[in-house]
């Protein structure tokens, strides 16, 4: 695997997945889950959102909190966690940044969703209905493409075309490029 220049190191993988707004990233995310799982790996998930989103409840103590002034408010049970951080000017995060919230030693992987300008190995999910120019064309980064047809272009020879209507394919790839190379260097867990 390439050496990504991220601010940090890496404790577990990483993997991106970037398209083109509306071509199905979350979708395919989502379809790759369960296959994590039906092999017991343990994946995180970081997805970036253009929009101002909210996952408070209006009058609920957390989201009282947060509007009172509160510059970060965690949400705790048993059963999970939520930490909401407020920035008071609206600044898009440093994917290095988030990864620190996450707990490397209890994942196996960590699966990113957007992320696009950030040198780090990605995915890219091409619909040929979409008349959209290949990400891969300017994203050095991007190792594979996962297509539902032919390319509209011959892709560089590095590139490995997946079939996007095929799950297992993408999972396949991702186990034996970016896991299974994990292990054998720093023993399996």
């Amino acid at each position: 695997m390439a050496n990504y220049p991220l601010d940090m190191p890496l404790k577990c993988p990483i993997l991106g997945f970037v398209a083109r707004s509306g071509t199905g990233k979350t979708q395919l995310i989502e379809s790759l889950l369960p296959i994590f799982q039906r092999y017991a790996l343990r994946v995180g998930v970081i997805k970036h959102s253009h929009h101002n989103y909210t996952i408070d409840i209006p009058g609920k103590d957390s989201d009282r909190l947060r509007t009172a002034g509160a510059a970060e408010v965690a949400l705790v049970s048993a059963h999970r966690w939520t930490w909401i951080k407020e920035n008071p000017v609206p600044l898009e995060p440093r994917l290095d940044e988030v990864l620190l919230l996450f707990a490397h030693s209890a994942l196996d992987m960590i699966l990113v969703e957007g992320f696009h300008g950030t040198p780090f190995p990605k995915i890219e999910i091409f619909r040929q209905d979409y008349n959209k120019t290949p990400l891969f064309l300017e994203d050095s980064c991007i190792i594979a493409v996962a297509c539902d047809n032919l390319l509209p272009l011959s892709p560089p020879v590095h590139l490995v075309v997946l079939p996007l209507n095929q799950p297992e394919s993408i999972f396949e790839f991702i186990h034996s490029r970016m896991i299974v190379p994990q292990d054998q260097t720093h023993g399996a867990s």
